[in-house]
């Protein structure tokens, strides 16, 4: 495994989107926490979660339970695995998604996860989408009340812009260490925002970081992939999975980049953790690119 960093906090590569172990169409809790026990065995020492991440009513926090209970039934040392959660969107049971940030919801939550996950602080805390009721400074403030307070240890922002970026840094300085947007081969928008990050030392989260090669875990059935991109092609060529040749493709964007691929199967995440060993040749990426849309 081969490592990045989060501010001075070292972790692995790639990391482990847990969504999928909570949302619709989740595995049964066994396969789940196998799931992560495989992330783990593979090196993987970060988590994404979220208080969203869960498919019915009432079951607010259903991921980052999950998530302590693996992390406590796992054998080997776990005390090196960096969980980011994030607060902020909330999910109503019938597959929609809402979003609150304002302060004051922002405080509780982050409360209420680190209660789940059983920390004293959060590793890194993420707020999870601007709130277009609520002034985006309002909503970062939240975050530096509580870097503050201890209550989180490091802060992020996801599914934002450059300008968000760039207010969010004045606001919190050091305390701001990560950007967590969509990001793919088939979904680049946020190349801007990718530069931004590198530049100011922040981490890069690409979420959905498989788009085009693989269907995200909220894709309905008929949301089908093709099979005849350049990415299918070198990984035919590499004996490896077209994932592997994405994640790759992902690492050598930017050394900011850490992408946390979903799992919700213990192969899936062992396939992509490899990834990270993976080193792509100049003229391997200049196919690629050369194939990318747009």
């Amino acid at each position: 495994m081969q490592y990045r960093t989060i501010a001075r906090t070292t972790v692995s590569a790639i990391g482990l989107g847990a969504m999928p172990l909570s949302i619709e169409h989740r595995p049964d809790e066994t396969r789940a926490i196998a799931t992560v026990h495989a992330a783990l065995d593979a090196g993987v020492t970060l988590i994404d979660t979220a208080d969203s991440y869960h498919w019915h009513p009432g079951e607010v926090g259903h991921n980052e339970l999950l998530i302590a209970r693996a992390l406590s039934r796992y054998g080997g040392d776990s005390s090196g695995v960096l969980v980011a959660t994030k607060g902020g969107r909330g999910r109503s049971g019938d597959g929609t998604w809402t979003v609150t940030a304002t302060p004051a919801h922002l405080k509780q939550a982050a409360e209420a996860s680190a209660k789940r996950l059983g920390v004293d602080a959060i590793g890194l805390y993420q707020l999870h989408k601007p709130d277009p009721a609520v002034p985006w400074a309002e909503s970062v403030g939240a975050l530096r009340e509580l870097l503050d307070a201890g209550t989180i240890r490091a802060a992020g922002i996801s599914n934002v812009s450059t300008a968000q970026i760039r207010q969010a840094h004045q606001i919190l300085g050091e305390g701001l260490v990560s950007v967590q947007n969509q990001y793919s081969p088939a979904f680049r928008d946020s190349e801007p925002e990718l530069r931004l990050s590198t530049q100011l030392g922040l981490a890069f989260l690409p979420w959905s970081p498989l788009g085009g090669i693989s269907r995200s875990s909220l894709d309905g059935p008929s949301s089908l992939t093709s099979v005849t991109t350049a990415f299918h092609h070198i990984a035919a060529e590499r004996g490896v999975s077209p994932q592997q040749i994405a994640l790759a493709w992902l690492l050598a964007r930017s050394p900011a980049v850490i992408p946390v691929p979903g799992a919700s199967r213990p192969p899936s995440i062992t396939d992509s953790a490899t990834a990270a060993d993976l080193t792509l040749s100049t003229l391997e990426l200049a196919q690629l690119e050369d194939a990318l849309p747009g």
